[in-house]
C-alpha cells in the first residue's frame, strides 16, 4: 500500500513534509549523503513543482522502543504528511526481542494514526553479508512485513532492493563501509530507491 495522500500532494505540487524516524541508517552515519539526502534529490527530480521538507530524525544506536519514546518530539511535532519508520538492526543485535520490536513498531503506527493525519511508510533495514547475521535479522524483517499486512501501511523493502542489486552483480562490499555494517553512499542510494518506488504514482 502506497501513501496515496502524500503522492497526490506531490503530484499536484503542494507542500509536503516528511519525517524520517530511525537509527544510524536514517541519520546517514559516516557519509556525506545518506538515504534521506538521496531521497530528497529523487523527490525534487520527480516532483519539481512540490515544496518538499524532509526532516532527518535518525539517531545512531536507536531502537524501535527508543523511536516510540521520541516520536512526538522528533516526528509528529513537525505536522508531517508522511512518517518514514526504519528500525531493526540495533533491535536485533542489542537484546530486543522480536515481540518487543513488534510491540514498539505497532505502537508507533497507532500513535501516528491517533495523534496526526500523517501516513506511515515502514522500511526494512539493509541486508547483512554474514549468513549468521542474516539469520538473526530475518525474524525482525518477517515481523515488520506481518505488521504491514495487519495494519495496512506501506513498506519499502530496502533489504530486498539490496538483494536484487547483489544478485545482478553489485558486490556487497561496495554497499557497506569499512565496518561492513553501515551502508556506503551506494548502499544508501539503494535504500532511497526502495523508498522512492513507494512514492511514485
Amino acid at each position: 500500500m502506497h501513501p496515496e495522500k502524500t503522492i497526490a500532494k506531490l503530484t499536484t505540487g503542494e507542500a509536503v513534509t516528511i519525517a524520517a524516524l530511525g537509527d544510524s541508517l536514517t541519520s546517514g552515519w559516516m557519509v556525506a549523503r545518506g538515504y534521506v539526502e538521496f531521497l530528497r534529490d529523487m523527490l525534487m527530480a520527480r516532483y519539481p513543482k512540490s515544496d518538499v521538507t524532509l526532516i532527518n530524525s535518525g539517531i545512531p544506536g536507536d531502537t524501535a522502543p527508543g523511536g516510540l519514546y521520541r516520536l512526538q518530539q522528533d516526528a509528529l511535532s513537525y505536522s508531517p504528511d508522511l512518517v518514514l519508520v526504519q528500525f531493526a538492526l540495533n533491535d536485533a543485535f542489542c537484546g530486543c526481542t522480536v515481540a518487543e520490536y513488534r510491540r514498539a513498531i505497532e505502537a508507533i503506527i497507532e500513535r501516528i494514526r491517533q495523534e496526526s493525519s500523517a501516513e506511515v511508510l515502514l522500511l526494512t533495514s539493509t541486508l547483512p553479508e554474514d549468513s549468521e547475521e542474516q539469520t538473526v535479522v530475518a525474524p525482525f524483517y518477517t515481523a515488520l512485513k506481518d505488521i504491514v499486512r495487519e495494519k495496512g501501511c506501506g513498506v519499502a523493502l530496502a533489504d530486498e532492493h539490496w538483494q536484487a542489486a547483489i544478485a545482478a552483480g553489485t558486490p556487497h562490499a561496495s554497499l557497506v563501509l569499512y565496518d561492513r555494517v553501515h551502508p556506503s553512499e551506494a548502499g544508501y542510494r539503494l535504500m532511497a530507491e526502495a523508498v522512492m518506488a513507494c512514492l511514485s504514482s
